[in-house]
């Protein structure tokens, strides 16, 4: 259990040493450690309590740590020779041991191998890498990373020879090592990849990640020559240009697992999965919006080729989604907005040239939508006239009724209608407040014809008014001043009386 404690540590600190590399000196010493717990557990199986079986088991083991300590230490002879011994033990127990129990070493077996390789090509054996990129199609799990992983130790030793890549008729030189390995692995990686297995779709995955990576490089470098000085601006364009190259390659390598991946739905292995067309939109969706970074991608703004190419592919893969929205529509039962789809479908692949590469799968797209839309207008016109039908009759059958407006009770006394709300509390017998009703009231008369009479005159009326009013004021000025007199009078006859 030390033993494998100790082994099961460095494991995880070797993942770890990728991004900080002071962990491999933690990661060799418990290797170191697990190899002493080995060799106190072989010490214990020699003896005579022990069957062969055990014996050999324990031999095994401590070879294979022993083995994995030396490559750590790029010791590659002694770990060639331990792996080597640790093969051979497990290849010897697989023949003694029965059917249930020779999966185990085989299994160990072969999870040696991989090492065995890089070990002999890191001797000088230059033909073992050809045997490593043989075994990736045949490898999964953990294996899998572990061979990755010796696949780019194996090109970062050889990556002198990759100093300069061509684009777009530019050269770009390559300085970062690691940028260097990731193009040598993209020159060994197939540019069309039509089986769409699972394995196909990790393995492009795999490489994308590595991409990422590389462009990270990239990106650190840029920015430290910018902090640097303004005179690095010759080296800063060719790495910007090596940045977009390097997204071109990421941008071509995800729509390529996106195919494949739409490629694998359309084929489903079993036909209880088949898929719906949402799954066909987002896939198609996603190439499109790589697409459209790739035509911003600096350094080839002004290509025309370049541009015209990308256009060409756009106008294809919005053909597919339109296609995909109305299959879509037509499963929800709008036809009228699937209809429409179908001929922007039809119209985007008329628009592709005949020498596009998806230039057949277009014309099966074109086909099939102008088919579709005389079923998708025949069933627009059906359903209208269904929908004009349930409007205009006001009794059917029992489902009908059941499906029938809750109008209040008062309102449909002579319709039968089976609303179970109203044997419940919240029944609807009557509107509240009720709606407002006209009631007789007295009627209004506008004289409308008034302004077109001639009037007679009333002049002489008006004069003899006048006159009246002029005279009336005349006598109450008479009367005022005659009753003035008199009230002065009796103030002067009673003026003496008081003096006296």
């Amino acid at each position: 259990m030390l033993a494998e404690r100790g082994w099961g540590y460095a494991m995880q600190l070797r993942q770890e040493s990728n991004t900080e590399p002071r962990k491999r000196f933690h990661l060799i010493s418990k290797l170191k450690k697990a190899v002493a717990y080995a060799e106190q557990l072989d010490g214990l199986c020699q003896s005579e309590l022990c069957d062969a079986r055990s014996k050999l088991e324990a031999q095994a083991y401590l070879s294979f740590l022993k083995g994995t300590l030396h490559f750590e230490l790029k010791a590659w002879k002694e770990a060639m020779d331990n792996l080597q011994q640790a093969q051979v033990v497990y290849e010897k127990l697989s023949a003694l041991v029965d059917e249930n129990d020779q999966s185990i070493y085989k299994a160990k077996c072969e999870d040696l191998t991989p090492s065995l390789r890089y070990c002999a090509y890191s001797i000088g054996d230059n033909t073992a890498i050809s045997d490593l990129k043989s075994l990736q199609g045949a490898v999964q799990g953990d294996m899998l990373d572990t061979l990755d992983r010796l696949m780019v130790d194996a090109r970062l030793k050889s990556a002198g020879s990759k100093r300069e890549v061509s684009w777009r008729g530019k050269s770009i030189p390559v300085s970062i090592a690691s940028v260097s390995s990731f193009l040598m692995a993209e020159d060994e990686m197939p540019q069309a990849i039509e089986d769409p297995s699972q394995a196909n779709i990790d393995q492009i995955e795999r490489h994308i990640i590595s991409c990422k990576d590389a462009i990270g490089l990239v990106r650190d470098e840029i920015n430290a020559l910018k902090s640097k000085s303004t005179s690095e601006v010759a080296s800063v364009k060719s790495l910007q240009l090596l940045m977009s190259y390097l997204q071109h390659i990421r941008l071509s390598r995800s729509n390529q697992r996106t195919l494949l991946m739409i490629a694998k739905l359309s084929s489903p292995e079993d036909d209880s999965k088949k898929a719906k067309p949402q799954d066909f939109i987002r896939l198609y969706e996603l190439i499109l919006q790589n697409l459209t970074e790739m035509q911003n991608l600096q350094g080839v703004e002004d290509d025309e080729e370049y541009q015209k190419t990308l256009d060409s592919s756009i106008a294809a893969y919005k053909a597919f989604r339109c296609y995909y929205i109305a299959e879509a529509l037509m499963a929800a039962k709008k036809f009228r907005e699937a209809l429409a789809l179908y001929q922007k479908a039809a119209s985007y692949c008329s628009s592709v040239s005949k020498s596009a590469a998806l230039y057949n799968q277009l014309n099966d797209i074109r086909i099939k939508a102008d088919s579709a839309k005389s079923s998708c207008l025949a069933r627009a016109v059906l359903q209208e006239a269904d929908e004009s039908k349930a409007g205009v009759s006001s009794s059917g059958s029992s489902t009908d009724r059941k499906n029938a407006p809750r109008a209040p009770l008062i309102d449909s006394l002579d319709v039968y209608c089976e609303d179970p709300k109203l044997a419940s509390k919240n029944a609807s017998i009557i509107r509240l407040p009720p709606d407002m009703q006209p009631i007789p009231a007295k009627p209004l008369y506008f004289d409308v014809a008034m302004n077109h009479l001639t009037l007679p005159s009333v002049d002489s009326v008006l004069d003899a008014k006048k006159a009246a009013k002029v005279v009336r004021p005349s006598l109450a000025l008479s009367k005022a001043c005659g009753a003035g007199e008199e009230i002065s009078n009796s103030k002067i006859l009673c003026l003496p009386s008081s003096v006296s």
